[in-house]
């Protein structure tokens, strides 16, 4: 049954399943791999280092991917588009599990990123379709709770297979359970046809517009601070706290458990006032980043601090949802360039954090770059949300 705008009539709730278990592979796709670096390296034959680059390569294919299929999809029915980026996800990610050499790894990691951010930004779009405007942000993060649990049950389970039964195997997951959400797509996600003058050209005019990417700019060096702690987490854990490796699982799930409370509890504070909600979250988020370096030498410390860091993860709901109100008819394109502004924070941070390090700072610095970064961030909504009240 379809209503008069084109949407099909649907159980809302089993819509947001199946989109949710898409954003569970892909989360689990992007964080997994980081933990079964060690075991493919060695598998491929390369040093750690070099396998690095293979994490990058996943990156890079978000950044091009979003923008790229947002445009050049813009006439494409939502859920034809969702099924064919997920299937694609699945594909690349058994290319991923059967790569036989490290270029070939190279390959198939950066196509298992391509889909990343369009999948997200169109499965925003429809999973805002499927409620009043009042509980759009709600909706998304119903999507985005994929992402999150992910980080607290899907990257273990892909890293234990991995352990137990070759790291081919941590990828092979990725790709069955893509291959359960578009069967779930298929069955549950209701048809949702493009605007009728929808065009690539008309993409692009997202571009013209300065609020996008004041809104980009805040995901791009906000968000930078996460992941500049995450990504030297288990070192500061193990070489700072003194816990052993073993230990650090349980480390990232309790992130991973902010992460999620973060996504529920900014979507409706955006529902509410959504500028209000991204502020008050990054300077949540700075001063959890604040606490880190001085938690860093205590294990009852930095566990609850890890948690708090996790929780402004939920930036990213609120973000999504702006975009939505600024892009105007770029609905596409600016929804999946959300994804390619986190994936720079994703570069950022580390990399920042990284020369903190190497300048002799020490590991807990991490955190202290972060807090910069959540501030830079803020300090660019301050400026988004004065040209807003300034046009109002």
């Amino acid at each position: 049954m379809i209503d008069s705008y084109g949407l099909t009539t649907v159980n809302p709730r089993l819509a947001l399943l199946a989109l949710a278990v898409g954003g569970f592979a892909i989360g689990t796709t992007e964080f997994a791999a980081m933990s079964l670096l060690p075991q493919f390296a060695r598998g491929l034959g390369i040093d750690e280092p070099t396998a690095g680059h293979v994490i990058s390569a996943y990156a890079l294919g978000v950044v091009v991917g979003a923008p790229t299929i947002a445009v050049l999809a813009a006439k494409i029915e939502r859920r034809v588009l969702l099924i064919g980026l997920m299937t694609f996800l699945g594909i690349a990610n058994g290319l991923s599990a059967l790569a036989p050499t490290y270029h070939l790894m190279l390959l198939a990691r950066f196509l298992s990123g391509l889909p990343h951010g369009a999948y997200f930004g169109v499965g925003s779009l429809v999973a805002a379709s499927m409620v009043p405007r009042e509980k759009r942000s709600r909706a998304v993060s119903r999507m985005m709770l994929g992402l999150t649990i992910a980080t607290i049950a899907g990257v273990p389970l892909a890293n234990g297979i991995g352990q137990w039964f070759g790291w081919r195997w941590g990828f092979g997951i990725v790709a069955i359970i893509a291959a359960a959400t578009v069967a779930m797509l298929v069955r549950f996600a209701p048809i949702l046809r493009p605007a009728k003058d929808a065009s690539p050209l008309g993409e692009l005019a997202a571009l013209r517009n300065g609020q996008v990417w004041l809104t980009l700019a805040i995901g791009a060096v906000g968000f930078g601070g996460i992941f500049c702690v995450y990504t030297y987490l288990a070192s500061t854990l193990t070489e700072v706290t003194g816990v052993s490796s073993a230990f650090t699982p349980v480390a990232f799930a309790l992130f991973g458990v902010g992460m999620t409370i973060g996504t529920l509890v900014c979507a409706k504070a955006a529902d509410v006032a959504l500028m209000p909600a991204a502020g008050i979250t990054l300077l949540f988020g700075a001063g959890a980043l604040a606490l880190y370096a001085p938690a860093a030498p205590h294990l009852w410390a930095i566990l609850p601090v890890v948690v708090l860091i996790g929780c402004g993860g939920g930036l990213s709901t609120i973000l999504q949802t702006r975009l939505m109100d600024v892009a105007e008819e770029a609905q596409t394109l600016a929804a999946a360039l959300n994804h390619s502004a986190f994936n720079t924070a994703n570069a950022i941070g580390p990399w920042l954090g990284g020369l903190a390090i190497a300048g002799g700072f020490g590991l807990p610095s991490t955190g202290w770059v972060g807090t910069a970064l959540a501030l830079g961030g803020f300090a660019i909504w301050a400026l988004s949300w004065a040209l807003d009240r300034r046009r109002a």
